[in-house]
């Protein structure tokens, strides 16, 4: 194993037994033999990839690619067929909600179960217990039997715990799509203040706006392989191009029918280029903070039907934390796109923190599938400091103009 690795998965392959009606009893087992016939699954095929030390890496992929699986074996819970899993200091994971609490035991009871199962002492619990109760906001609730808990209020609990180990490797499965917003948040501040101390992370989401705040780098498991690996934005749209022409193949087999005829592809329409502009119009990639700005992006049409494309443009800062997205949908603007023009979104006052950012553009169908994305179109710039990191809204409006033949 490398130094600087935390983390290395090497070939690992895994299948299970799919049982079509098992017997359990005795007496089934001998009369019933061929209940226990069975298909052997494969999960992993092979798969390969190693997380630095204080790196934040997020896996994705369709439901049933083995992205829990791999957690798991991570942990130890199971081990791979073939092939070999190396980690490199103490592990702390959140791989189910609720995993390892006793429902008839107070939460304080099980905080000190879950702790000893992350391999601390007695007392190192009692020196982190109160970090742990005032982090997850149960006070009022900490000596109550957990089964009286909600979900959110299981995962307030785990997670106060895992985080509170003093792990150097932190493994969370989904566990962040339950909670309250303010909670949610809270967590992901937690998180970045892990990463920042040297925490290596590895998390599993299907919310890839989580991923890309969070994480240095996706790997995009496929088939129980890595399909691809790079910076979240990137391997975000390629999977999300994937799963849109995937739909489309469903409906084929759902119709019977080929809807390459009827859906436009991807080559129906071309991103030329995107710029912002000051009010009166002049080019640049410099603007104050709270100025009007307007973003004008440049398409050319290369089918003759008629098309309306959803926009989203995307801006997230140097360090790659999301700062602000939004959408023709969202704002219920209906496009109708001529055969070359623009597409222009007014930012009425630009509050986004002093910074160097970047700007994604994406046109896709109804159902996901993208005609054209572009990563990286537009590096900017914002001076004069805000005090507020990021923003919770810009005012905008859009125009567009194009020229048909």
């Amino acid at each position: 194993m490398k130094t600087e690795n935390a983390v290395e998965v090497c070939h690992v392959t895994k299948k299970f037994k799919i049982y079509f009606d098992k017997g359990y009893t005795l007496k089934e087992k001998m009369l019933f033999r061929k209940r226990r016939s069975h298909e052997e699954r494969n999960v992993l095929n092979g798969l390969s990839f190693a997380v630095k030390k204080g790196e934040a890496v997020g896996l994705i992929g369709h439901n049933g690619c083995g992205k829990s699986t791999t957690l798991k074996l991570l942990t130890k819970i199971m081990y791979p067929d073939s092939g070999t899993v190396e980690m490199r200091g103490r592990i702390s994971s959140l791989l189910e909600l609720g995993a390892g609490f006793h429902p008839d035991l107070s939460g304080r009871e099980n905080i000190y179960i879950n702790a000893s199962i992350f391999g601390m002492t007695k007392k190192e619990i009692d020196e982190k217990i109160q970090d742990m109760i005032e982090f997850s906001e149960l006070e009022a609730f900490i000596d109550q039997p957990v089964r009286t808990y909600s979900s959110g209020m299981y995962m307030r609990l785990a997670f106060s715990v895992a985080i509170n180990v003093h792990a150097d490797i932190l493994l969370i499965d989904e566990i962040l799509a339950v909670g309250d917003a303010s909670f949610q948040a809270k967590c992901f501040s937690k998180l970045r203040e892990l990463k920042a101390e040297g925490i290596t992370i590895v998390i599993v989401s299907h919310s890839l706006a989580q991923t890309e705040q969070i994480c240095d780098r996706n790997i995009w498991i496929h088939e129980g392989k890595v399909k691809m690996e790079g910076r979240p934005s990137e391997v975000d749209y390629a999977y999300l191009d994937y799963m849109g022409k995937r739909a489309e193949l469903y409906q084929e087999e759902d119709t019977g029918e080929s809807s390459h005829d009827n859906l436009p592809q991807k080559q129906g329409l071309e991103i030329k280029k995107a710029e912002f502009l000051h009010a009166d119009g002049s080019a640049d990639n410099r603007f104050r903070v709270g100025e009007t700005v307007i973003l004008r992006v440049y398409y050319e049409k290369n089918i003759e039907e008629e098309i309306h494309p959803l926009m989203g443009i995307k801006i997230y800062r140097n360090d790659g934390i999301h700062a602000y997205g939004t959408n023709t949908q969202n704002e219920r603007v209906t496009l109708k796109v001529c055969k070359s023009g623009w597409i222009a979104c007014c930012f009425e006052k630009l509050n986004l923190a002093a910074a160097v950012y970047h700007l994604d553009v994406a046109f896709r169908t109804q159902d996901m599938l993208i005609y054209d994305y572009k990563t990286k179109i537009i590096t900017f710039e914002t001076y004069y400091p805000v005090y507020e990191e990021g923003i919770a809204h810009l005012d905008h409006h859009w125009t567009f103009e194009g020229e048909d033949e």
